[in-house]
C-alpha cells in the first residue's frame, strides 16, 4: 500500500507523476496526501483548484482518495490515516459471484460488445478469483475480441457498485468453450 505525499507548493511534479506509475504499474492502493496545505493561502478556493489538477494530472489514479494534511501542524493526518485504512479493507472486499454476474450480465445487456470479423464478443460468466489486488475474471468465448475500452467501461461500471476506493482493479478474460448458439 502506498500513500503518495505531494508539496502543496508544488504539487504535482513530473516526478510525482512518474512514482504514481511505478504505483499503478506495481497494483498498488494508493492514498494521495497533499503536505504543508498550511502553507497554502485561502485554502478552500485553493482546495476546489487543487483537486482539479491533480486529477487531471495523475487522470490514471481517478479512483484514489485525496487528502489536503499538514505534518507541522497535524491538521489532516487523522483523516488521511483513516483514509489508507478504509484503502487497505476495500482491497480485500470480495464481490459475491452472483451479485458480480448480475451486475456483468446488466453492464453487457447495455452496449453492444465488441466484434471482429463476424464475430461478437460473449461473456458467459465472471467470478473475483483474487483479492489484493482485486482480480475479476469473466469466462467469454474469444478474449481477442476485447478491447480496452470493454475492459475500462466493466471496470467503471464495476466501481459504480463496488468503489475499490484507491485500488486497482484487474479484470482477466478466460476463453470458455461453448457452442456458438449458447
Amino acid at each position: 500500500r502506498s500513500l503518495l505525499v505531494l508539496d502543496a507548493t508544488q504539487m504535482v511534479t513530473a516526478q510525482d507523476a512518474h512514482v504514481a506509475g511505478y504505483i499503478l504499474e506495481a497494483l498498488k492502493s494508493v492514498v494521495v496526501v497533499v503536505n504543508k496545505w498550511d502553507l497554502i493561502p485561502d485554502r478552500e478556493q485553493a482546495r476546489t483548484e487543487a483537486l482539479r489538477l491533480i486529477r487531471s494530472e495523475l487522470r490514471f489514479l481517478d479512483y484514489v482518495p485525496v487528502h489536503f494534511v499538514s505534518a507541522v501542524t497535524g491538521q489532516g493526518v487523522s483523516k488521511a490515516l483513516a483514509a489508507a485504512i478504509e484503502v487497505y479493507n476495500q482491497r480485500h472486499e470480495r464481490v459475491p459471484t452472483s451479485a458480480l454476474n448480475r451486475l456483468i450480465r446488466e453492464v453487457v445487456g447495455r452496449i453492444n460488445p465488441p466484434s471482429k470479423g463476424g464475430r461478437r464478443l460473449r461473456v458467459y460468466y465472471a467470478t473475483q478469483a483474487e483479492v489484493d489486488p482485486p482480480t475479476f475474471v469473466l469466462f467469454v468465448n474469444d478474449p481477442r475480441l476485447v478491447h480496452f475500452g470493454f475492459t475500462r467501461f466493466i471496470e467503471n461500471r464495476i466501481r459504480e457498485q463496488y468503489p475499490f476506493t484507491g485500488t486497482p482493479i484487474v479484470i482477466q478474460y478466460r476463453h470458455e468453450e461453448r457452442a456458438e448458439n449458447d
